[in-house]
Formats: structure tokens, sequence, C-alpha cells
């Protein structure tokens, strides 16, 4: 677990990482809070808290008496929320310097194409 972030965020994190790449399959049973718990050495509230969250955010629903399941659909809002969310953070503060530099979004790409390719 990392320090300085609240436990049950990265609970949550760790189940949508599980959920975007197919490790975690939509209509598929997720580990329950007693077992996050026990392999986490957590509180089974804090993991609860966690999953909890993606059950209120409709990423995970839950059949009484069985257990939280990974509602149809949650990958693919998962993944465009994180696109989003990775717009905000890396692509618009990229743009943002690029101007500052006078860098053009042609330039922008051609310096990520070297990048990709080790160059």
């Amino acid at each position: 677990m990392e320090e300085g972030r609240p436990i049950f965020l990265q609970i949550a994190e760790q189940l949508e990482n599980s959920i975007i790449d197919g490790s975690l399959p939509e209509e598929t049973q997720v580990p329950s809070t007693n077992e996050l718990a026990a392999f986490h050495r957590i509180n089974p509230a804090t993991a609860a808290k966690g999953v909890n969250q993606l059950a209120a955010d409709g990423t995970l629903y839950k059949k009484r008496g069985i257990g939280m399941f990974v509602s149809p659909g949650a990958r693919a809002k998962l993944r465009d929320r994180r696109r989003d969310e990775f717009a905000d953070q890396y692509i618009r503060p990229l743009l943002a310097e690029a101007r500052k530099l006078g860098l053009n979004t042609a330039e922008v790409k051609a310096m990520l194409d070297r990048s990709e390719h080790g160059r």
C-alpha cells in the first residue's frame, strides 16, 4: 500500500485496474471484503469502503447473499474515465508547456514518436 493515500481508495483503484486489464471480467465476482482485508492486512471496514465506493459509482453490483460482481460495461466506463484523467493530468499540461516553448502539435508528436522508438 502507498503512503499518503487513503487505503480504501487504493483498494478501489486496484480493483479498477483488474477490471481494466481484464483480470476481473465483467459479470465475475470480486474478492470479498474479508478476503481483501486478509490479503492486504487491513480492517475489513476499510476494504468494504473501497468496494462500496465502486458499487456507488456503478462499477460493481451486489448479488444478495452471494457477493459483489463487476457490472456490465464497467471496463469501457473505467477506460473512458481514465483516458479523461490522463488527458487532464498529462496531455493538457504537456501541450501548455510546449506552447510556452514555441512547439506546435506536429513537433510534439514528432518528439513523442522519437521517444517511443528510443531515439
